[in-house]
């Protein structure tokens, strides 16, 4: 995409001061980083984001790490530290958004809070994101990815019928830190007409909860659950995968009649399926779901992946591959719109996707994978520290 030369980053002259560790907070972070604003990510000095240490499988760095924080500023602090938190309000006098995902209280502790920062500083934007919410009988309950996934029912939907599994990417964290993300972007939208600040929080359990909106009205007001069945889909069929006879897969999807119909005539090559009664419409075909797969995979056996595609583009169905990562990482779609990057890093350059936003206007900033405290001494000076300051602040295990 070409992009106009000089066009400015929608939230540049933004400053974001991150409290944040592991995935929720540092994935909404590296998105606004993205779009120009600048991520101060604080840090703990003995180790910094725990995700650091997560595994060291890019370069010696951590895969999640790599992830979340492109693009972003490390300063590291000890909060626990009176000396840090003098640091801490200097960088919050200039911000224009907070953000944290500390544990259960811990904010307020630290005197960190959304009421005693928004009373301190008036328009700033204050985005706590926690497990459960600040209320509640689940307030102070540790909340991890897949726990959170238990709690939200995801578990009882997905998986066989014998197997209850959870989903392979963490997506409790990713929803809390998309809600943080939108919900900072409204702030300072609000901002923008009436210059005041606010203070909102996102959790993860409210973020999974309303992504299982499907299934919690289905059971709601059917009286039973979906059941978990594996790759198909617990109310539609034919929906997911179907071998063929070269030993792959094909996934597709029939969402109406007229697929339906154009599926049996030129799929199937077998019209008449179309009009019998057991697979007359939705129902009867969900009902009737282990006929209906065995009649088609019968004609799939015959066909190699390449072969059963063809027909399914020729005829219209939605289908696709099951890609592996390998797969993924050389997909057609990507080469062919220029989605991979290069980043720098303390292990090198490292290739990264591109943000799913594209704007004609602007250009995204990729920005370098910080080394932990590789901003420290820079920020501190920034603020007013002398030379003489910062190793005073250093002694003092404040940095």
């Amino acid at each position: 995409m070409q992009h106009a030369p000089g066009s400015r980053r929608p939230l540049e002259g933004i400053t974001v001061v991150a409290l944040e560790q592991v995935i929720a907070a540092p994935f909404a972070t590296r998105q606004l980083a993205e779009l120009g604003a600048r991520v101060i990510k604080i840090e703990r000095p003995d180790g910094g984001d725990s995700a650091r240490g997560y595994d060291t499988t890019v370069r010696g760095l951590s895969s999640h790490f790599v992830w979340t924080n492109r693009g972003k500023e490390s300063l590291t602090l000890n909060v626990k530290r009176p000396e840090a938190m003098e640091v801490m309000h200097r960088l919050l006098a200039r911000a224009d958004v907070f953000i944290q995902n500390l544990a259960p209280g811990a904010a307020d502790r630290l005197g960190l809070g959304a009421g005693a920062l928004r009373a301190r500083y008036p328009r700033l934007i204050v985005c706590g994101i926690s497990g459960y919410g600040s209320s509640g009988p689940y307030r102070d309950k540790k909340a991890y990815d897949l726990l959170v996934q238990c709690e939200a029912g995801m578990l009882s939907i997905t998986g066989t019928p014998d197997t209850p599994s959870k989903a392979g990417i963490p997506v409790a964290d990713i929803s809390g830190g998309m809600y943080a993300f939108s919900g900072i972007l409204a702030a300072l939208y609000r901002r923008e007409r009436t210059g005041e600040g606010t203070a909102f929080e996102a959790s993860l359990f409210d973020g999974l909860s309303e992504w299982m909106g499907y299934p919690m009205h289905f059971a709601q007001y059917s009286g039973t659950a979906p059941k978990r069945t594996g790759a198909k889909h617990a109310a539609i069929a034919p929906y997911g995968p179907f071998p063929t006879g070269d030993g792959k897969t094909v996934f597709l999807g029939i969402q109406n009649e007229r697929d339906w119909q154009r599926f049996c005539a030129r799929v199937l090559e077998q019209p008449d399926v179309a009009i019998d009664a057991r697979f007359a419409n939705g129902p009867a075909r969900v009902a009737n779901r282990d006929a209906l797969e065995s009649l088609i995979g019968e004609v799939f056996a015959r066909l190699t992946r390449e072969q059963a595609i063809e027909r399914l583009e020729a005829a219209d169905i939605a289908n696709a591959s099951m890609n592996e990562i390998a797969e993924l990482v050389a997909h057609p779609q990507h080469e062919a719109r220029g989605r991979w990057s290069r980043v720098a890093s303390p292990a090198g350059p490292i290739d990264v996707l591109a943000p799913p936003l594209a704007f004609a206007e602007f250009e995204p900033h990729l920005g370098a994978i910080p080394a932990l405290g590789e901003h420290t001494d820079a920020i501190l000076a920034e603020l007013g520290y002398s030379a003489d300051g910062i190793a005073r602040l250093r002694e003092a295990g404040a940095v």
